[in-house]
């Protein structure tokens, strides 16, 4: 423990960082190529625009968290629960972090230039996802990131991961069944195939 948890720490601070940047990066890069945002909000106060700003929220309170850990003992306002705070757990959460990033960059990259965050109804491509890992999930990318959120809570088992871990999960479930009405809307019977053929999440 007086190894794993100090390692785990730093960890967690600088995969959030990493993950911001990444994520940033990769926005601006597509932007700067193709002229027009690949992350979508949906219209203001319709269940996807909530969707985002309160994964948004909870994204900068996980990294702001993070990173002042690595200086600052805030375990007791986090509420950590001191029966899963033991080496073997932290360092489970890790690899299911490392896990969830390494399936998120390749499920994107898989996606390559149908990939979107959020429904976008000006710029989808005309293609239709079924093969490869959409052959067994329709949603593989949702399951990737709530991987990491169960990474996440087992890395800090605490008050504040579970609170993060529950809602980051129902906040995805919400958005797959939106995203899905979206995609049964653009190709219809296609898509309902797809649906009897391949389960949402296993």
């Amino acid at each position: 423990m007086d190894l794993i948890e100090p390692a785990v720490r730093v960890f967690l601070g600088v995969f959030f960082l990493m993950i911001g940047l990444q994520f940033a990066a990769r926005t601006l890069g597509l932007y700067s190529r193709l002229g027009f945002s690949h992350i979508n909000y949906g219209k203001t106060g319709t269940a996807t625009w909530w969707h985002r700003h309160t994964f948004n929220l909870f994204r900068a309170a996980i990294l702001l968290m993070c990173l002042a850990r690595i200086w600052v003992d805030l375990d007791a306002w986090l509420g950590v629960f001191p029966l899963l705070y033991h080496w073997p757990v932290l360092l489970a959460g890790a690899v299911l972090l490392l896990v969830s990033y390494t399936s998120v960059n390749y499920l994107q990259a898989y996606m390559h230039e149908d990939w979107r965050s959020g429904i976008d109804d000006h710029h989808g491509s005309g293609h239709l996802l079924t093969d490869g890992p959409f052959g067994r999930s329709r949603n593989p990318l949702f399951l990737a990131v709530m991987t990491g959120q169960l990474g996440f809570f087992l890395a800090l088992p605490s008050v504040f991961s579970l609170v993060c871990l529950v809602t980051g999960v129902l906040v995805i479930m919400r958005q797959a069944r939106e995203e899905e009405k979206a995609l049964a809307k653009r190709f219809g019977e296609q898509y309902e195939a797809y649906c009897k053929r391949v389960p949402r999440w296993f």
